[in-house]
C-alpha cells in the first residue's frame, strides 16, 4: 500500500479521500487554491500545498503544478476525486510518466470511454445495447439533420467529451437543430476543450439507472449493485438511491450483467460507473461510462458495506478483487445539498456559513466540507454537503431522510434543503413514480393542485 498520496481535488470529496487514507494508515497531501485556504480538506490533510489563484485553470486544472506538488512532497500516488482532472487521460498519463500511481483507470481506458461517441461503438461491438444515434461525431449541420431524420425526433445533441449536462441540447424539430448544434458545440469547446458533438435519440420518461463497478485491470470486474439517479434538473442529478425502486428482477439482472460486461470490454481498473437509460417496458440502453468515483458513491457503500475509496487505493496498489460481488441489504438515499436559491431558478449563492448543525441518529451520514464561518467560494461547484441515509426498506429510508432534512441547519446561504424535502414527501416519489421527467411532472402536478 502507498505511504503518501496527493489529493488533486477540493471540497467534500477531498475530505472523503483523506478520511479513507487516515483509516488505511496513508499520509495525505492536500492541494488548494488561494480561495480554499480555509477549507476543511486543508486542515485535515497531513500536508497542504497552495498551487495557485482561485481560477480552476490556474489551480485545480494546472497539471504541471499538481505534478510538481506531488514530487516536492514525495507523494507516491495521486487521487483525482471527481470533476476537474479526474477523467483527463493526459493527467493520468502525466502522473504515470512522473512515476506517480494514478488512483483510477489507466489513461488508455479513460481515453476509450471519455470519447462518448467512441464508447458507444465499443459497447455496441461488445453486445451492450446503445441508444440509436450517430456512429461517431457529426461534423456538419447537414450530417446532424440526416441522423436526426433517420432515428426520429426528438433527439439530443451531446458533447463527445461531455459530462454533467454540459454541451447537451434537446431538439424537437429540424428547424431547432441548427441552433442546438452550434450552441452545444460552443459550450462543449468552452467546458471540455473539444467542440465535437454527436446525436442520440431522446428516450422520453426514461429512468437513469447506473451500475457501480470495480475492476482490477486484469479482466476481473464485479458490481456493487445499481443506483437510480432519475431525479434530475437540467441533466444534473439531485437525488440518488440504491437499489433502484420498482425495477423488475429480470431487468435488474440484465442491467447489472451489462454493466459488468462494459467494464470487462475496456479492461477496467478502479471504481467506475456504467450508466443506462431504462424504458417503461424494461428495455434499456447504454449511455456512458464515468471513469471515476461518482458523487453518489455513498449510497452503494451504505447498501453493500464496501468502502469504495479504500478499494480504489487497494486496486491502484495492485490489489485483487473479491471473486463475487457483495450482497446488498436495505435501502439508501442521497440528497445533494447545494448553495442555490431555489426561488430564483436554482441560482448559485456563494456566501459565508453563519450556522451549521448536522443531522444525526441511526443510519444517517453526512459528507461535507463546511463549518460555521466557512466562506463558500463563487469559483467552483455549489455542492455543500451530501446527506445520505440507510434503512431496512425504502419506506423507512424516505421517512429517515425527511427527518434528517428537517434536522439539518445551514444558515448564511440559501440551500436546496426545502426542495429536497418537498420531493421526498411527494406522493409521486413515495410511490416510486420516477423518471428523468420527474421534476417537470411534480411541478405541473403542484400547479394543477393549487388551481383547484
Amino acid at each position: 500500500m502507498f505511504d503518501k498520496i496527493l489529493i488533486a481535488n477540493r471540497g467534500e470529496i477531498a475530505v472523503r479521500v483523506i478520511r479513507a487514507c487516515r483509516e488505511a494508515g496513508i499520509k495525505t497531501v492536500a492541494i488548494y487554491s488561494e480561495a480554499d485556504a480555509q477549507s476543511l480538506h486543508v486542515r485535515y490533510a497531513d500536508e497542504a500545498f497552495c498551487i495557485g489563484p482561485p481560477a480552476s485553470a490556474k489551480s485545480y486544472l494546472n497539471v504541471p503544478r499538481i505534478i510538481a506538488a506531488a514530487e516536492v512532497t514525495d507523494a507516491e500516488a495521486v487521487h483525482p476525486g471527481y470533476g476537474f482532472l479526474a477523467e483527463n487521460p493526459y493527467f493520468a498519463e502525466a502522473c504515470e510518466a512522473s512515476n506517480l500511481a494514478f488512483i483510477g483507470p489507466t489513461y488508455e481506458t479513460i481515453t476509450d470511454v471519455g470519447d462518448k461517441a467512441a464508447a458507444r461503438r465499443i459497447m455496441a461491438r461488445a453486445g451492450v445495447p446503445v441508444i440509436p444515434g450517430s456512429e461517431g461525431p457529426v461534423k456538419t449541420e447537414d450530417d446532424a439533420l440526416d441522423v436526426a431524420e433517420e432515428v426520429g425526433y426528438p433527439v439530443m445533441v451531446k458533447a463527445v467529451a461531455g459530462g454533467g449536462g454540459r454541451g447537451m441540447r434537446v431538439v424537437h424539430t429540424p428547424a431547432a437543430l441548427a441552433k442546438a448544434f452550434a450552441t452545444a458545440s460552443v459550450e462543449a469547446e468552452a467546458a471540455f476543450g473539444n467542440p465535437e458533438v454527436y446525436i442520440e435519440k431522446l428516450i422520453p420518461r426514461a429512468r437513469h439507472v447506473e451500475v457501480q463497478i470495480l475492476g482490477d485491470g486484469r479482466g476481473h470486474v464485479i458490481h456493487l449493485g445499481e443506483r437510480d439517479c432519475s431525479i434530475q434538473r437540467r441533466h444534473q442529478k439531485l437525488i440518488e438511491e440504491s437499489p433502484a425502486p420498482a425495477l423488475p428482477k429480470k431487468t435488474r439482472e440484465k442491467i447489472l450483467a451489462a454493466g459488468v460486461a462494459a467494464g470487462r470490454t475496456v479492461n477496467y481498473r478502479s471504481a467506475g460507473t456504467v450508466e443506462f437509460l431504462v424504458q417503461e417496458d424494461g428495455s434499456f440502453y447504454f449511455m456512458e461510462v464515468n471513469a471515476r468515483v461518482q458523487v453518489e458513491h455513498p449510497v452503494s457503500e451504505m447498501v453493500t458495506g464496501v468502502d469504495i475509496i479504500k478499494e480504489q487505493l487497494r486496486l491502484a496498489a495492485g490489489g485483487s478483487l473479491a471473486k463475487n460481488p457483495p450482497t446488498t441489504e436495505g435501502h439508501a438515499i442521497e440528497c445533494r445539498i447545494n448553495a442555490e436559491d431555489t426561488n430564483h431558478d436554482f441560482r448559485p449563492a456563494p456566501g459565508t456559513i453563519v450556522n451549521y448543525i448536522a443531522p444525526g441518529g441511526p443510519g444517517v451520514r453526512v459528507d461535507t466540507h463546511i463549518y460555521p464561518g466557512y466562506a463558500v467560494p463563487s469559483y467552483y461547484d455549489s455542492l455543500l454537503a451530501k446527506l445520505i441515509v440507510w434503512a431496512p426498506d425504502r419506506d423507512e429510508a424516505i421517512a429517515r431522510m425527511a427527518r434528517a432534512l428537517a434536522e439539518t441547519t445551514i444558515e448564511g446561504v440559501p440551500t436546496t434543503i426545502p426542495f429536497h424535502y418537498r420531493v421526498i414527501q411527494s406522493g409521486m416519489f413515495k410511490d416510486g413514480e420516477i423518471s428523468t421527467a420527474f421534476i417537470a411532472e411534480l411541478e405541473a402536478s403542484e400547479i394543477k393542485n393549487e388551481g383547484q
